[in-house]
């Protein structure tokens, strides 16, 4: 193949969606294929799809219809589709029926066989449709082609038995699966090896890891993973409340290279619809949780994700999750309108939310959470602290990196600090970011 065959992906939803274009940059970059930055450079166009959100399934959809001038233009262009969206029922018939140009549809459950499916598209004229329902298994072998140095992301379990009434998850990923523990910890080891200083660990509910298996806990593979050698960070998201243990919090307390901020998704502080999403746990469950993570790491910081306009969500359900967002104090927050997804519980409640109501209700939500953002920022300016530098931001003309609690830091330096520990005296804070002075 000629080296100037060329791929790029489109990438829609959460870090998990990120990690999975990382797998398949790396099954195209072994059919010799190089990366791209445009789609009509590229001879291999892949879209990772996400259907949590509606906007997210639109915006792809819309994003695929574009191509069809320059597949036109380009007939030996291949373009695959994959992820969530297509692993719904009916989907991928959909999406060929209205798409016909493109060449390969493949699901979440067999995302490892792309280069099989780009490998048969090239030898033959008709369409690869290959949509494959979860058979429980976890393929190991895969070679990341990783984008987001000195980060790395690493899975620890697939799936989901949770079934919020409002999540297609379950349906898209199928039930929870964790990896060996062996396995996990031989890629971290070699991720840090490699010069990576900050890993996560992903997974649908963390938290969960090893049930019903031989495997460890989540605390003790955590804290395993932290007794690794080197310099570096841990994080690890995302975790549902109800799963969240007293354990967990003492191994974050007692390792330093696990990180002192907690991503704990409560959604709502009302408990009528906390039980109508199926969350399993009481707003006062909630806070018990925080009080016990406070309790063991006192500086930790906790960010979360809401939801508004939930079917049936009253004005006293809406105020219930203002205070208890004032209660945690959260460093920071993903905050959502509740997005109808066919397939779920959710869907076929009555007594949608308007549109003007929770639109309402977000914009009062945002301007609470920021105003917490905001108050947490100020309190950092005349402090040092250490940031893991991530990346250039060429507008602003610095560098840019993060704390452990999460905080984004800039910076100048003369020499290229992107994989560094740098400490920093913060000398101004504007919203969520920082500015500071290497000292």
């Amino acid at each position: 193949m000629s080296e100037k065959k060329r791929f790029h992906i489109v990438t829609y939803g959460c870090q998990m969606n990120v990690h999975e274009s990382e797998k398949i940059a790396g099954m195209l970059s072994e059919l010799g294929y190089t990366n791209c930055d445009e789609m009509e450079s590229a001879d291999v166009v892949v879209f990772n799809t996400c259907c949590i959100r509606e906007n997210a399934e639109n915006h792809a959809f819309g994003n695929i219809g574009m191509l069809k001038k320059l597949k036109a233009d380009k007939k030996d262009m291949i373009i695959a589709v994959g992820g969530c969206l297509t692993q719904q029922m009916g989907k991928a018939e959909n999406l060929h029926d209205k798409f016909p140009y493109v060449d390969v549809i493949f699901g979440t459950h067999n995302l490892h066989k792309l280069k099989d499916y780009i490998l048969l598209k090239r030898t033959q004229k008709k369409a690869v449709i290959n949509i494959e329902d979860d058979d429980g298994s976890i393929f190991e072998g895969d070679n990341p082609l990783r984008t987001s140095y000195p980060n790395a992301w690493v899975n620890i379990t697939y799936g989901c038995n949770n079934f919020c009434s409002y999540c297609i998850v379950p349906y898209v990923r199928g039930r929870e699966r964790s990896r060996k523990a062996q396995n996990i910890i031989a890629e971290v080891e070699e991720l840090v090896k490699q010069g990576y200083k900050e890993i996560t660990l992903l997974g649908q509910n963390v938290n969960s890891y090893g049930n019903g298996t031989d495997e460890p806990s989540f605390p003790e593979l955590l804290e395993r993973i932290a007794n690794i050698e080197g310099k570096f960070r841990l994080r690890f998201m995302t975790s549902h409340p109800k799963d969240f243990s007293e354990e967990l919090a003492k191994v974050i307390a007692r390792n330093s290279k696990i990180c002192h901020c907690v991503h704990l998704p409560v959604q709502s502080g009302s408990n009528e619809i906390l039980k109508a999403m199926n969350r399993k746990y009481t707003a006062e469950d909630y806070l018990e949780k925080i009080e016990i993570l406070k309790k063991y790491v006192p500086d930790c910081t906790v960010t979360t994700d809401l939801i508004v306009g939930f079917p049936n969500e009253t004005e006293e359900d809406f105020e219930a999750t203002l205070n208890l967002v004032k209660k945690v104090g959260y460093s920071s927050a993903f905050t959502f309108v509740y997005s109808k997804r066919d397939g779920t519980v959710a869907a076929k409640m009555p007594n949608q939310i308007p549109e003007d109501i929770s639109k309402r209700r977000i914009m009062k939500l945002v301007e609470l959470v920021n105003s917490l953002t905001r108050e947490q920022s100020a309190s950092y300016v005349g402090k040092a602290v250490e940031i893991l530098c991530e990346d250039y931001d060429k507008k602003k003309g610095m560098y840019c990196g993060r704390d452990e609690y999460g905080r984004m830091c800039y910076f100048e330096s003369e020499n290229n600090a992107i994989g560094e520990f740098v400490n920093l005296k913060i000398t101004k804070a504007n919203g969520i970011s920082l500015y500071g002075e290497r000292i």
